[in-house]
């Protein structure tokens, strides 16, 4: 598992991905070419990876990430260490929090 600030990315077991997984649509890269995991709404800085490979996302406010990496990456902030992936599948999630009457996503 690896953490970078608010996201958490999980390496698949076995690389099986759900079968669904494969009809979502693949999310646009940034301007920088980084595949935008989590902007920050406060500094508009991004937890970002850089490399080849594709990221699909679930639908909702709280849908999950599915980052694929056939040769590898980084994990890169502006304010945080670089993280290297190794190449393969990853569930990537941003983390929650509970306020009275709500839950929701930890602003960066």
């Amino acid at each position: 598992m690896y953490r970078q600030g608010d996201v958490l990315i999980v390496p698949v077991e076995g690389g099986a991905v759900p079968p669904r997984v494969v009809e979502l649509a693949v999310q646009p890269r940034d301007a920088r070419g980084r595949m935008v995991l989590a902007l920050g709404e406060v500094t508009g800085h991004a937890h970002a990876v850089v490399g080849p490979g594709v990221l699909r996302r679930e639908t909702g406010p709280f849908g999950v990430g599915w980052l694929h990496l056939p040769e590898g990456g980084r994990v890169v902030h502006e304010e945080h260490a670089a993280i290297p992936l190794p190449k393969g599948w990853y569930r990537v999630v941003r983390q929650r929090e509970y306020v009275p009457g709500a839950v929701r996503m930890v602003a960066d």
